[in-house]
């Protein structure tokens, strides 16, 4: 499964990669307007993320209607080779991603909130599918069970479109979405960081440089 990260801020991409934490980035506009600032525009922002990031971006169009997405689908395309196109899951969204994949222009299909939109956006040729499960679960609905049921409905008609979990709210749906076989999960910086913790961990490392003290008692490395 690979990692992608949900964000339009340079310095937390820059400190995943040195990490090597991650495959990708999705954006959306209100993460892009968060950096909208020292006069930097739209097209700085995603250009530099697009230079920076060695693998697919994601970048939402804001039309709504069928030849506004083409338009400004076309303009972010010619951005860089990486770029994907983040369409919504409506009827003239499902129109643009049918005529964007026929022209081989990477399309991601976002705002999905059930498996028949996702089975949608699959016919009509989507890249990624990107069902939001913590919104879902913030209405009182299991969110990762959309990802089980998408998973199941793929593998029973060889669609080729990659499950892209996004809205992530902890390292348990990255877990489940593990478990189930999602193909992308993207999310937050900070839940990034949290996969790595764990309080044992913690609790093991000091006690292991405790027991170094006793070894060398000004903390050396003597060999």
């Amino acid at each position: 499964m690979k990692i992608f990260l949900d964000t339009a801020n340079i310095d937390e991409i820059k400190e995943a990669i040195e990490y090597g934490l991650i495959d990708g980035v999705t954006t959306n506009p209100t993460l892009i307007s968060r950096e909208q600032k020292d006069g930097k525009s739209f097209s700085d922002i995603v250009k530099e993320i697009l230079k920076t990031v060695d693998g697919p971006v994601s970048i939402e169009v804001v039309a709504t209607d069928y030849q506004g997405m083409i338009d400004q689908a076309t303009k972010i395309h010619n951005l860089g080779p990486n770029a994907v196109i983040k369409i919504p899951m409506t009827l003239p969204g499902l129109k643009a991603m049918k005529t964007l994949s026929e022209k081989h222009i990477p399309v991601n299909c976002t705002l999905v909130f059930n498996a028949i939109q996702a089975t949608l956006a699959a016919r009509n040729g989507a890249e990624y599918v990107s069902p939001f499960v913590g919104r879902l679960d913030d209405i009182g609905e299991d969110g990762m069970e959309i990802i089980n049921q998408i998973r199941t409905i793929y593998n029973n008609y060889s669609f080729k479109t990659k499950i892209l979990v996004a809205s992530v709210r902890n390292p348990v749906h990255v877990l489940r979405s593990m478990i189930i076989g999602a193909d992308v999960i993207t999310m937050p910086y900070d839940v990034i960081k949290k996969l790595a913790m764990h309080p044992k961990t913690d609790e093991g490392l000091s006690k292991f440089l405790s027991d170094w003290r006793k070894v060398a008692p000004d903390g050396s490395f003597p060999i």
